[in-house]
């Protein structure tokens, strides 16, 4: 596996993380919620994972090197993440499924969290083997609910199939990467919502400065 760690995971981890997404660019919304899931659903480790072609979204915007990059100056001060770039260098479309497939095989005597968002939970039963994926990790639906931090989730988006999901209450922040690209491609700063690294980078690369 061609991946970064930024600590080394227990030889025998428990209970492993599912973080994927564009990350067109991570944002600090990204750090808090991987330390929020970490601290939650106390995991040994989280895999933080880009995607590559994926084939229910519109391509990313940005190389999967600079992603990469970004990424590893994003959570460089957080431990027990492992960046892993499995789908930026699949061929063809790349499926969460496939990933986990993968990563349960290294791993198998590890429980996996899938985490995901409540705008992908919307449209999560339209996944690739979506069964699969419920059959392989536990879905963690990240809500702006209040009270239990962890729990059983009440959202409508699942169906009795998927009946074990449970929701991650995390406090709602105004970030999001679309804003963050509209910013730039406006020259307007965006040093309050990604790591100040992170910033200098797409300065420095000139990412972004596309105009639609």
């Amino acid at each position: 596996m061609n991946s970064q760690s930024h600590a080394e995971i227990p030889s025998t981890p428990r209970k492993l993380g599912f973080y994927g997404g564009a990350f067109d660019p991570p944002h600090l919304a990204h750090l808090a919620l991987a330390k929020h899931a970490m601290t939650h659903l106390n995991l040994d480790a989280l895999y933080v994972v880009p995607t590559g072609h994926a084939g229910h979204k519109t391509p990313s915007k940005t190389p999967a090197v600079d992603r990469l990059a970004m990424l590893s100056l994003t959570f460089a001060g957080l431990a027990n993440v492992v960046m892993d770039d499995r789908e930026t260098r699949r061929a063809g479309p790349s499926f969460t499924v496939d990933s986990l497939n993968e990563l349960q095989a290294e791993h198998p005597h590890a429980q996996w969290f899938l985490i995901i968002g409540e705008d992908q939970a919307q449209s999560f039963e339209g996944w690739r083997d979506w069964q699969k994926i419920v059959a392989m990790a536990q879905v963690v639906v990240v809500a702006r609910a209040a009270g239990d931090p962890v729990a059983p989730s009440e959202s409508k988006w699942h169906n009795r199939g998927v009946p074990n999901a449970i929701d991650l209450a995390f406090p709602a922040m105004d970030i999001s990467a679309t804003r963050i690209r509209e910013a730039l491609e406006q020259g307007r700063s965006i040093s309050q919502w990604v790591h100040p690294n992170v910033n200098d980078y797409i300065q420095h690369h000139h990412l972004y400065r596309q105009t639609r």
